[in-house]
């Protein structure tokens, strides 16, 4: 088997594993795979595809706290419904900060990144539910803030 094919039905595996929303660790994913026969798995390769496919961390319907897939694969676009997930976008004249529902932020800071340096962003910080966003410089703090605003359009 070619290592496009391999590459590729592990993808597919793992994708099918985080549907089942029920993976809470990273070690946990490792292991499924590698009860599914992907001997050579390990815990920073699983974290580098939770990165490349968007997963983040959420509630299942039991509240545990478990990977899952974002209903669009790859980079979330504006038009999405991510713009529903965010609750407040503020400024300090150094950053910007969003804050987002419970989940969302690393979504939507995937957003951004893609965005990059063409839109005023030098990088961003993700946690559960807030992200800073550091402006290529400071002087352009405030045009990175309304860019982001209407990005999401945002009302104040």
């Amino acid at each position: 088997m070619k290592n496009t094919e391999k590459q590729e039905k592990l993808h597919k595996a793992f994708k099918a594993l985080l549907k089942e929303e029920r993976f809470g660790s990273q070690q946990e994913i490792v292991d499924a795979l590698k009860e599914m026969g992907f001997d050579h798995i390990n815990q920073s390769k699983v974290s580098r595809m939770l990165s490349k496919f968007g997963a983040v961390r959420t509630r299942n319907t039991r509240m545990e706290m478990v990977y899952c897939l974002p209903v669009e694969l790859g980079v979330p676009t504006p038009t999405s419904q991510l713009k529903s997930l965010v609750t407040d976008i503020d400024h300090n004249g150094a950053m910007v900060v969003i804050h987002t529902s419970p989940g969302a932020a690393q979504l939507i800071a995937r957003l951004l990144d893609s965005l990059g340096k063409a839109e005023g962003i030098l990088g961003t910080i993700a946690g559960d539910d807030t992200i800073f966003i550091t402006p290529l410089s400071a002087s352009k703090t405030e045009e990175l803030y309304r860019s982001v605003l209407a990005l999401f359009e945002f009302t104040l």
